[in-house]
């Protein structure tokens, strides 16, 4: 009874720890969405890209999540395979200074943490201030799995079959070293994973030596949670996992070797067993920064390993409509054919949207062009949407068929809408920006930036809301609209505050500035009208917020 006393306690504890971990990690992700890419993508050099790894691993709590941002940027060129590495490396680094700081007994802040946390969670109105609440909760969660963890343990280490295992992964480091990979395998997350491992070496259950080969171990097995990952994605995005595993999985079989055969410093054993698999963790990943000067030569060999697929079609799919007439007399059919339709449409807005804020930082007039004669292709798949609604046969629909039809319907008109506003404002604004040789101020730049990478962030969660219709989802939408609002009036009152202290940046590219952020949020207002007729199916949404009855509210006046 006892063994499965344990299990259950050690199984509870490890869930909560991988729990609180994702929470404080989409937290993040919520609060600041598509910002990431801008900070990611813009390194200058190694140094620059391997503090952002670190920044990036540290706020995400995850070097996996930071290696699949890579990865994801690499695949769509926004990010190269020089600077991809030192993001990825410097990731690794800065997930072993965060299992540093956690590893300290801070479980007098749970306690504090809870209440600040679940404070902001439950009582704010405001999005991004439940997104901090939901970080602190998840912060105060991950103490308390660790205390759980720790009190789980010290019973179970004076029992039979605990230091029979523990005595056995002692003698055989091989065997130690796979169950450390596999063990941050399975939990995908190495934060999780050798926050235990500490947690069991520091109570005396797990002796040092087979601590050090399951830390080891799990370095090896967080390389491999972004190999397995991005394994759909393109072979120019698998290359710089792959490297990492390389890079990772080579230099940590090389320390496991040494330090079976050598004895660990007395500066990294002075402060305890617990500590010394802390610094030993650091040092190897400070350790591997030092490939970073060679560890571009790995772009050849990697290219004949994952070559660019060969494309055998010689036509966009993108260009493609998804609309089938021969499913017309099939009601659920057809709406599954609009609905692909309309995710095609907002795949073809997205790469308009996308790269129209680049202009406006370097011009480049066939670019322009490019990205404008997607317009034309937007227009005709709404041309193509209509005649296909209006060919449907309405008499072997249900109500319920109808209305989804009409609101996929309007959609598909929003999202043209907001191509529109792409082509004939976003871009001419840019080009006049251009011609006129006006700057943004530095401030005003940044406030634009900000609002189009939130912009992004809403369109990807528009499309997956069109897919799977879920209410948390639409909720989420519809306060990003309100927020996007907020931030432009905040933009809006900081840029005449910079007006009225004589900002000459400010003066000069006042117009602009205002147009173009009156342009992202009537972009984001369409994206964002999916939804309203979710929500309103869903009951979580009223029909008006106006009084009904304009006497009663006079006579309360």
């Amino acid at each position: 009874m006892s063994i499965l006393k344990f299990i259950v306690e050690l199984t509870g504890s490890v869930m909560l720890l991988l729990f609180a971990v994702r929470m404080v990690r989409t937290g993040i992700e919520r609060t600041f969405g598509a910002s990431f890419k801008r900070y990611v993508t813009t390194a200058p050099n190694l140094a620059a890209g391997t503090l952002t790894g670190v920044c990036l691993a540290i706020i995400l709590q995850s070097s996996a999540a930071v290696a699949l941002l890579a990865a994801g940027f690499a695949g769509n060129g926004a990010l190269t395979f020089a600077a991809g590495l030192p993001i990825i490396l410097g990731a690794d680094l800065g997930s072993a200074l965060l299992i540093q700081v956690l590893s300290f007994d801070l479980q007098w802040l749970s306690p504090a943490l809870l209440a600040i946390g679940g404070a902001f969670y439950i009582k704010s109105d405001r999005r991004k201030l439940r997104q901090f609440g939901r970080i602190i909760l998840g912060i105060a969660f991950i103490l308390i799995s660790l205390r759980f963890l720790r009190e789980t343990m010290i019973p179970i280490r004076e029992s039979t079959f605990l230091p029979s295992i523990a005595a056995y992964l002692e003698r055989d480091i091989i065997t130690a070293f796979i169950t450390g990979a596999a063990l941050t395998f399975v939990m995908h997350s190495s934060v999780a994973a050798i926050l235990m491992c500490v947690t069991i070496v520091s109570i005396g259950a797990l002796p040092l030596s087979a601590g050090v080969a399951l830390l080891f171990g799990a370095n090896l097995g967080s390389a491999l949670i972004p190999v397995w990952l991005s394994r759909s994605m393109s072979p120019q995005a698998q290359r710089i996992p792959v490297a990492n595993l390389i890079i990772r999985g080579t230099g940590a079989v090389i320390a496991l070797i040494i330090v079976s055969r050598l004895s660990l410093p007395q500066w990294i054993l002075a402060m305890g067993n617990a500590q010394a698999l802390i610094n030993l963790h650091v040092l190897f990943n400070c350790t591997l920064l030092l490939t970073l000067p060679v560890c571009r030569l790995l772009e050849t060999p990697l290219k004949l390993l994952l070559p660019e697929a060969q494309s055998t079609e010689p036509d966009n799919p993108m260009l493609k409509s998804a609309l089938d007439d021969s499913v017309q007399y099939n009601p659920t059919l057809a709406i599954a054919s609009l609905r692909r339709e309309v995710l095609r449409l907002a795949q073809i807005l997205e790469t308009m949207a996308e790269p129209a804020m680049d202009l406006f930082r370097e011009f480049d007039l066939g670019r322009m062009k490019g990205i404008r004669s997607r317009e034309a292709v937007i227009n005709a798949s709404v041309r193509d949407i209509k005649r296909y609604v209006a060919s449907l046969p309405d008499e072997t629909m249900s109500k319920d068929q109808r209305d989804l039809i009409r609101e996929l319907t309007e959609y598909a008109i929003a999202l043209e809408t907001a191509g529109d506003i792409v082509g004939k404002q976003l871009l001419t604004l840019a080009q006049e920006k251009s011609e006129d040789g006006v700057r943004f101020s530095r401030a005003g730049s940044e406030e634009l930036r900000t609002m189009h990478d939130r912009l992004m962030s809403n369109m990807s969660l528009a499309m997956n809301l069109l897919v799977s219709t879920d209410l948390e989802s639409a909720r989420l939408l519809l306060e990003e609209k309100n927020e996007m609002v907020r931030r432009e009036r905040s933009s809006r009152k900081k840029h005449l505050k910079r007006l009225s202290k004589g900002s000459a940046v400010s003066f000069d590219s006042s117009n602009l500035h205002l147009e173009t952020l009156r342009a992202l949020n009537q972009f984001n207002s369409h994206v964002a009208s999916l939804a309203y007729p979710i929500l309103y199916r869903g009951g979580q949404l009223l029909e008006t917020r106006l009084i009904e009855n304009l006497d009663n509210a006079n006579d309360q006046q």
